[in-house]
């Protein structure tokens, strides 16, 4: 699986005050805090959970 597909998440707005189910995916794609970052594997899972949280992320790659 080294050459699986992945993209690079990283949170920039604070989870302070938002939906317990937002808060759940953030930790799903492996983001702790605020500027952490996560590669994550291109599957149809994880790309639901970042557009839902997407008003919170970057997403590259």
């Amino acid at each position: 699986m080294t050459n699986a597909k992945t993209f690079k998440v990283t949170l920039v707005k604070s989870l302070i005050g938002r939906l317990e189910s937002h808060k759940a995916c953030a930790r799903g794609l492996g983001l702790k805090r605020l500027n952490s970052s996560a590669d994550v594997l291109d599957t149809p899972a994880n790309r639901g959970m970042a557009n839902k949280i997407s008003y919170l992320l970057k997403v590259e790659g």
